[in-house]
């Protein structure tokens, strides 16, 4: 085994990681994230979004929603409407060697109607313009406040059928931000908009993690003026005391079956693994090491955790069995490769590695064991997988400032999530929710 730092550095990094996020936090929040796209893949699909019939009823354009969806996904390239009159809203409508010639691989129409109780319906059809045929067609019935909600699900509608997999335009992220010294945890959209405070806090919060349902929030607070981790419902808004027990206690990782996390405990003395039911109970140790083991992360398929330690004298990845027991080191490129997370299919992890200097974000197969550096600037962290995998949403600086960033799983298409006037750290991006 590859020994390249000294136990007692070793373990003074692995104790910063606990406490890593107060120190990097001037933060702000309320205001939208904004995106910007600093690169795109190679092959990008030609998609023409015709602005749907009736969209003024509402008060936000589906069409503006989806097609900023889709660029900012950058696998997908617009082409323009202008010029085309009449514009489609019906299959029938289409003149399909018109978009042809315009260079379009597939359009995308639709309508928004009264329905004289408030509500709207919103209808749209998604149209192979080489083969003169229908990919998908949805209707939906709404209340105008859903109207950006119903653009990402159609958005999403698309993105599966153009690339094969999921869509997660719908889905929602978590993030932690400070104003006027408050700390605050926040939800927002997949894209930054719609953010809403799940708590305040004067203290440090940190390590939001998502359970599988999508309903609740663990998380690490300090209010109290030590580390405790914290549940809390989204659907009530009540939350409760998970772990609060002498010393540290931090890093929540929940079960994919929702009824368990595993949890890193200092009060047996270094910090440890425990497994704990979601009502606070059961609290089982998982690993017994001398060193310190923090980080957990929790398999797909619930067999297995991935966790941070450095028993082997350095910050290094392990895996062991979700009941604890041998653990089988993982990493061995570096001497500082800390913070893994599971992708959603099981087959790799995502962790940060130390290079000259510099921390990066980087991807693991598990099979073949090679891994791959995804991003490229000097402070990247906290690496979180969208659940269709194929995005990795990170923490990073730019000028001084902390912003969100998001990389594919290939590291081809980047984008950087900021607000204006401030930083955001601790991104957690949020599960499929059954309705979609």
């Amino acid at each position: 085994m590859i020994k390249t730092a000294s136990s007692s550095t070793a373990r003074a990094l692995l104790q910063a990681l606990l406490l890593f996020a107060i120190a990097i936090m001037p933060l702000t929040a309320r205001a939208q994230l904004t995106i910007e796209i600093v690169g795109g893949g190679i092959t990008q699909i030609p998609v023409a979004i015709v602005p749907f019939e009736g969209e003024q009823a509402l008060p936000q354009s589906i069409t503006e929603v989806v097609t900023e969806d889709l660029l900012r996904s950058g696998l997908f390239k617009t082409v323009p409407a202008s010029g085309v009159t009449p514009l489609p809203a019906q299959p029938q409508d289409i003149n399909f060697q018109e978009w042809q010639a315009r260079g379009a691989d597939a359009i995308v129409i639709g309508s928004v109607r009264p329905q004289g109780d408030g509500k709207f319906e919103v209808r749209f059809h998604l149209m192979d313009a080489l083969k003169h045929s229908q990919l998908a067609a949805f209707t939906y019935t709404i209340p105008p406040t859903q109207a950006r909600l119903t653009a990402h699900r159609i958005a999403d509608v698309i993105y599966e059928k153009l690339t094969g997999d999921r869509g997660v335009f719908s889905t929602k992220i978590a993030y932690v931000s400070k104003q006027d010294r408050k700390y605050r945890l926040q939800v927002a959209d997949a894209d930054g908009y719609g953010a809403e405070t799940v708590v305040t806090s004067n203290e440090p919060l940190i390590s939001a993690a998502w359970s599988p349902d999508g309903t609740q929030l663990a998380y690490v607070s300090f209010e109290r003026k030590k580390p405790i981790i914290f549940l809390q419902s989204l659907l009530t808004g009540k939350r409760s005391v998970l772990a609060n027990f002498k010393g540290i206690n931090s890093a929540p990782s929940w079960a994919p079956d929702g009824k368990k996390l595993a949890i890193v405990l200092t009060k047996d003395g270094n910090s440890q693994i425990y497994s704990i039911t979601a009502d606070g109970s059961g609290l089982q140790r998982l690993t017994i090491s001398s060193g310190i083991d923090t980080e957990p992360s929790w398999s797909p398929d619930g067999r297995s955790i991935i966790f941070t330690s450095d028993r082997g004298g350095s910050p290094q990845i392990y895996r062991m069995p979700a009941s604890g027991g041998s653990a089988e080191r993982l990493t061995f490129e570096g001497n500082y490769n800390v913070s893994p997370h599971f992708s959603p299919d099981g087959r790799s992890f995502a962790f940060v590695q130390r290079n000259d200097g510099r921390f990066n974000v980087a991807v693991q197969d598990l099979n073949s064991r090679q891994s791959q550096v995804l991003t490229e600037m000097r402070l990247d962290e906290s690496p979180s997988f969208a659940p269709n995998g194929k995005i990795l949403l990170y923490a990073s600086e730019v000028n001084g400032r902390g912003i969100l960033a998001a990389v594919s799983s290939d590291g081809r298409v980047k984008q950087r999530l900021s607000i204006e006037s401030g930083d955001v750290r601790e991104p957690a991006w949020g599960p499929f929710l059954r309705n979609q």
